[in-house]
This record gives structure tokens, C-alpha cells and sequence, in this order.
């Protein structure tokens, strides 16, 4: 569609969240405990608030990501892999902690689980935000993980004022169900409200809404923020909004080979076409088109060269 491709090179978004490089561990049989396991271990930059970033950057717009890094290799690696797809980083370095680092296990089915190291994001201060980013008529979007942590969440709530005293529009994305259950969704809520667009998937949601059936859910939501657009994995996605009867579209076929960043491909997807003006199907197709790209490939990033090498293989 022209008219929102055009759209889409003309939109200036400023994220903030995590950078982290992933280690993918693709477990290749059952785990065999106090012994070897067969797995394909591989390295990817990643990092929710990071991999949105790069989705964002690969469809046209301009995109300011705002993170911490530690003073180690890995924080050059983590600028080129976002320059490469466009992203303007603003990475501070942080003198003590590493860059994050994130192992993830991925099972024969593509589902993954994280153990998770998020080293230099949690130095993430006020100071860290440039406040020329954040001006008028530009979208501001908040990954969750810097609002779940007491050491991050003075960043990401000085984040919120700047971009509403700018009268930016915002989106913000839970991120992560364990998290969110230990700060707890009256509060989550409480800091967010009145966001433009809200990306939680179904177990954040119902959190978030004390609901159960999807639909439930998202209209719910919708009293909260201005648009819901709810993941439900392989079953599709749902958009709310108040005053509209809710848009549920399928996911779009794909072989999973690893479900890492399929949430944030979907994110990137379905904010960059509503930030042109697309229509809530429109804006969901796209998202859910950038999912089935990303759960079809190793990584979480947009398809691009190699990033890393692969670690080991036994």
C-alpha cells in the first residue's frame, strides 16, 4: 500500500527498553540431567525493547533506540547490529555492569524459555534520556522490562512525563508475565494509563484485566488505554478500542523454528502501520505478518547477514 509506505518513512519513534545479547540454545533432544545434552547454540543480539527497535528500523522509520551497555565488546556489536537496520542508538555505557546477556532455551516445538543476566539495563537512570527526543508529533514506545525494576523504573516513569509533556503519542508493551506479576497490575496500570496503544499477550492481559476469554480481555483493556492489541501466539491477535466492535484475525501460517522476538516482530509490525493510519485489520496483518517472519527464522531480529558466530555445536 503506497500511501502507508510513505506514511511509514515520514514517522519518528523514540524506544526505550533492554539490549542483550542472546545466547539460543536449541535443544536437539531430552535434557539429560547431570550429563551432555545435544543443542545448536548460536549468538544473537537481542533484548525486547532493542529487537522492537530493529523491526521498526527495517520497515522505513526513524527510530532512536535508548539503552545501556556495558563496557565490553559486546556493546560495539550491539551498535552496528542496530545501525544496520536503521536504528539511531543512544547507548550509554554503564563503567560496572556487562552488557545483558540472556540464555535461551529453545525446545523442539520452538517454544523458548530465558534465564536472564540484564546486567548494564539496570543501571538505566533518568540521565540516560536525551531530553531532544522527545518532541512533539513523534511516538514515544516503553518496553515493560524498565518499569518492572525498582533500579530502572525512575528511567522509564521520566520517560512517560517527557513524552506526554511533549504530547507525544505512546504505546507500551508489558513484556513479560513474571515480571509483571511481581510489581503487580494495579500498579502497571496506575503508570501507563491513557496510553495510546497497549501490546500485552493473552496471560499479561489477563492480568492486566482480571478477564479470561480474549475478546474479554481486550475490550476491558480498552477502558484503559486507547487501543488494545492483544497477542494470542499461534491463535492470532485481537484490537480493541472503545466505541468499535473488537478486529480477531488468525496468525498467519509458518514452520516455527524459534519463537524468540515473534512478540516484538508483531509489535513493530502493527504500531508502524498504525502510526501511518492503517485500519486495525490492516495494522494487525502487518504484525502478524512480521511474527510468522520472525518465529520461521533463528533470532529475534529482522532477517539480515549473520550476526555472531555460532558458539559451539555438540
Amino acid at each position: 500500500m503506497p500511501g502507508v509506505a510513505n506514511a511509514l518513512s515520514r514517522r519518528r519513534v523514540v524506544v526505550l527498553g533492554d539490549v542483550a545479547t542472546d545466547v539460543l540454545v536449541r535443544i536437539q533432544e531430552p535434557l539429560a540431567p547431570a550429563s551432555d545434552t545435544r543443542a545448536a547454540i548460536e549468538v544473537h543480539p537481542g533484548g525486547s525493547g532493542a529487537n522492537q527497535a530493529a523491526w521498526l528500523g527495517s520497515l522505513g522509520l526513524e527510530v532512536h533506540f535508548i539503552g545501556r551497555a556495558g563496557r565490553d565488546p559486546f556493546r560495539d556489536t550491539h551498535l552496528r547490529a542496530l545501525r544496520r537496520h536503521g536504528v539511531i542508538p543512544h547507548l550509554t555505557l554503564d563503567p560496572e555492569r556487562p552488557t545483558g546477556l540472556i540464555v535461551v532455551l529453545v525446545d523442539p516445538t520452538g517454544e523458548r524459555s530465558m534465564l536472564t543476566d540484564r546486567g548494564a539495563n539496570l543501571g538505566l537512570r533518568p540521565s540516560d534520556l536525551p531530553p531532544a527526543l522527545f518532541r512533539s508529533g513523534d511516538h514515544f514506545h516503553l518496553s515493560g522490562y524498565t518499569l518492572h525494576e525498582p533500579e530502572t523504573r525512575a528511567a522509564a516513569l521520566e520517560a512517560l512525563r517527557l513524552a506526554r509533556a511533549a504530547g507525544m503519542t505512546i504505546s507500551v508493551d508489558p513484556a513479560s508475565m513474571a515480571p509483571l506479576a511481581r510489581v503487580g497490575p494495579a500498579r502497571f496500570l496506575e503508570w501507563t494509563e491513557g496510553a495510546d496503544l497497549c501490546f500485552p499477550n493473552l496471560d499479561e492481559g489477563r492480568l492486566l484485566s482480571d478477564a479470561a476469554e480474549p475478546m474479554a480481555v481486550a475490550a476491558a483493556l480498552a477502558g484503559c488505554y486507547g487501543a488494545v492489541a492483544l497477542k494470542l501466539g499461534r491463535e492470532g491477535a485481537v484490537w480493541a478500542q472503545r466505541g468499535a466492535a473488537p478486529v480477531y484475525l488468525p496468525a498467519e501460517p509458518a514452520a516455527v523454528v524459534d519463537s524468540t522476538g515473534a512478540g516484538d516482530a508483531f509489535c513493530a509490525g502493527c504500531l508502524a502501520h498504525w502510526l501511518a493510519g492503517a485500519p486495525p485489520a490492516e495494522a494487525l496483518a502487518a504484525g502478524l505478518r512480521l511474527a510468522a517472519i520472525a518465529v520461521s527464522q533463528v533470532g529475534a531480529r529482522p532477517p539480515s547477514p549473520p550476526w555472531g558466530r555460532r558458539a559451539r555445536h555438540s
